[in-house]
């Protein structure tokens, strides 16, 4: 009986492919949507036209229209920009401070600094982004930056681990040995040797945090904390749509589509790139 570790590193190989386009692709179509909606849409996304409202897709409005008689192609269109943009932040933040954290804390390891880091990683985590964002927006109230704000302070941990546990074998190795003993400090050390070698790592959790991100965005918009009108978000989309599912169902199931293809494809994509970056499959195709 064969096993998984008997698939020949080609057939891996191929797999990987597979799973590297067509995540590449459904993610870069949403990108592409994203990018266009700056200079054109099909109708303005914020206009309302209650005479053609809950229209079924048409040759007009490819995507049929919503209770107000916006078009809802336009708005799935601002809405792909919306949620990008605030995973894109959001992983930007966990990873300029998280990285350097996880660096810093496996550099001394064992140390007052190490211990003090994982504690806050620790502490971070047992409040979930959707908790985070409900602190923050009872304060300075609900918004896409306060959002971003809140699903970007879960992302520290995640990157901070993640850093840490890719530097922590790489301190031991012989070319680490050697930087030290030619007299280059923890901090230089760090950047010019630990970070390159980790960065795959890093590119691959970016991949699967940004996903994470598209959903909490869009759980944030749908309970009503996330991007606020008149700006379109998918989330809010579907919490606006629920209770007219039975009249008209394309008003939940267009936004429903765009986040489950945006995140399947942001899942194949890092699954591809942590495949690519396999150092058994490397071996396999040299």
């Amino acid at each position: 009986m064969s096993s998984a570790t008997d698939i020949p590193p080609n057939q891996k190989a191929r797999a990987m492919s597979r799973s590297l386009i067509l995540g590449g692709m459904l993610a870069g179509i949403m990108l592409i949507l994203a990018l266009v909606s700056f200079v054109w849409t099909p109708f303005d996304h914020a206009v309302m036209n209650i005479p053609d409202k809950m229209q079924p897709p048409n040759a007009v409005h490819w995507l049929g229209t919503d209770h107000f008689g916006r078009d809802i192609l336009s708005m799935v269109m601002v809405g792909a920009r919306t949620s990008l943009a605030v995973a894109c932040l959001s992983v930007g933040i966990g990873m300029s401070l998280g990285v350097p954290l996880g660096l810093a804390a496996a550099a001394m390891r064992g140390s007052w600094l190490d211990e003090m880091i994982m504690r806050g990683n620790d502490l971070v985590f047992a409040f979930p982004s959707l908790v985070i964002a409900i602190l923050i927006t009872a304060v300075f109230g609900p918004s896409a930056a306060n959002a971003i704000i809140a699903i970007g302070i879960f992302n520290i941990p995640v990157f901070a681990r993640v850093a840490r546990g890719g530097s922590l074998s790489l301190w031991a190795r012989e070319f680490i040995l050697a930087a030290r003993v030619a007299g280059k400090s923890r901090a230089r050390i760090s950047v010019e040797h630990i970070l390159p070698n980790i960065s795959n790592l890093l590119i691959v959790q970016g991949t699967i945090q940004f996903s994470l991100g598209i959903l909490a965005e869009a759980s944030l918009s749908y309970i009503g904390l996330g991007a606020q009108p008149p700006t379109p978000s998918w989330g809010r989309m579907l919490a606006e749509a629920q209770t007219m599912v039975s009249l008209a169902p394309h008003l939940a199931i267009v936004p429903g589509l765009a986040i489950i293809l945006t995140v399947v494809g942001l899942n194949l994509l890092g699954d591809g790139l942590r495949d690519r970056f396999d150092p058994r499959l490397l071996e396999g195709r040299a």
